[in-house]
């Protein structure tokens, strides 16, 4: 594809752990994505790998097995892992994002007992908050956690859960009592707890291989030292870690873009018409510009709020700007990349195609982007 992105960090060891991933996305992801995602198969080989590598616990603490790096470095490595495979750099950020729950509200016996196993690379995470009637709405949980001795018994089904059915472990959220505000508590449920299910994978337009899933709970027993925090925190659980979760879909976003970009940017520069390459058109070279802007102005917004989270500055806002601005960014360069190879962009021969179908979904997850220009207004505001 077209060049390699120029990217300043922090460290040496930073600059190896990103070339370790453009690596790793270039010849182990890359080549495999477009078959997989035809077969809508669980990238489970490409966990696996980027596991043993050390790429799924980057930003934790190394006490715990993580690889004590700043928030700004594993972002640009999710990056390059969605440029390449946009499916694994969704199920690559979902797993931190469940992990971030545990580092971060844990006690500190639920931290020493489960967040080593949690970045191991052997266990990857899936985050069972949404509900058939509660996306954006997280008030709107109606799934339920009744203490029944040592135990929480849960009923309910959560929708539209990343990894569902093929993560080792779910972090999920139910409702302890009517309280709409302290009345939702946050669980670590491993897989194989009895009483839960799965629904049959949802049949999505792209992301074929986030296999996404109903998770269902009828009867399952929880025991009470599993509970994240304290009873009823909930609701500051899952927003705080959505903060984190939303920088981790601008960067899977800003992925998408840049491989769109590239393709777009290769093929300008072979396809020929009328005795020249394509490129050779202004009206096209202003295309491709406008597209790098959008990528790189994708790029400094999740950048700059990773540094606020890494300097311990609130980022809240800042984290919706970059959500909004990447993933709607992906939404326009995609297009325009399907545009730049005419009719050969609207076929699978080509892989600009798939990238605009899985862009799509990012302008909707982890909060649509309705919903994140609420945030941003009304901070603004407060």
């Amino acid at each position: 594809m077209g060049t390699e992105v120029e990217r300043l960090l922090p460290t040496d060891e930073a600059r190896e752990l990103l070339g370790l991933a453009r690596e790793i996305a270039a010849k182990e992801l890359a080549p495999k994505a477009a078959e997989a995602e035809e077969r809508a198969e669980f990238p489970a080989a490409a966990y696996e790998l980027l596991g043993r590598s050390g790429l799924l616990s980057l930003p934790f603490a190394e006490e715990h097995g993580g690889g004590g790096q700043p928030y700004e470095v594993y972002l640009q490595v999710v990056e390059e892992i969605a440029t390449a495979w946009p499916s694994v750099g969704v199920g690559t950020s979902v797993h931190s994002l469940t992990a971030t729950v545990v580092a971060a509200n844990g006690s500190d016996e639920l931290v020493k007992t489960w967040l080593p196993r949690l970045l191991s690379g052997d266990w990857l995470g899936a985050y069972c908050l949404s509900e058939p009637q509660a996306g954006s709405d997280v008030s709107g949980i109606r799934s339920r956690a009744v203490l029944d001795g040592d135990d929480y018994v849960v009923d309910g089904v959560k929708q539209w859960i990343s990894n569902g059915s093929c993560a080792d472990y779910y972090i999920l959220f139910a409702r302890t009592s009517p309280d709409p505000k302290r009345g939702l508590s946050a669980f670590l449920v491993p897989d194989g707890t009895e009483g839960m299910s799965f629904g049959a994978p949802e049949k999505k337009m792209g992301l074929h291989c986030d296999v996404t899933t109903q998770v269902l709970f009828d009867g399952a027993r929880i025991p009470a030292d599993q509970l994240i925090g304290e009873e009823g925190a909930g609701m500051r659980v899952a927003l705080s870690a959505l903060d984190a979760g939303r920088l981790g879909i601008a960067a899977v976003a800003t992925g998408i873009a840049q491989a769109a970009l590239a393709h777009a940017v290769d093929y300008a520069r072979e396809r020929e018409q009328f005795g020249r390459p394509i490129g050779d058109n202004q009206g096209l070279q202003f295309m491709l510009a406008d597209m790098a802007c959008d990528v790189e102005r994708a790029r400094a917004t999740y950048l700059h709020a990773a540094r606020l989270k890494d300097a311990g500055r609130p980022f809240s806002r800042q984290a919706s700007i970059a959500k909004l601005t990447a993933t709607d960014a992906a939404m326009r360069v995609t297009t325009d990349a399907v545009q730049v190879l005419g009719g050969n962009g609207y076929t699978r021969e080509y892989p600009v195609e798939r990238l605009f179908r899985d862009a799509k979904v990012t302008q909707i997850f982890e909060g649509t982007n309705q919903i994140q220009r609420m945030v941003v207004g009304r901070d603004l505001l407060h």
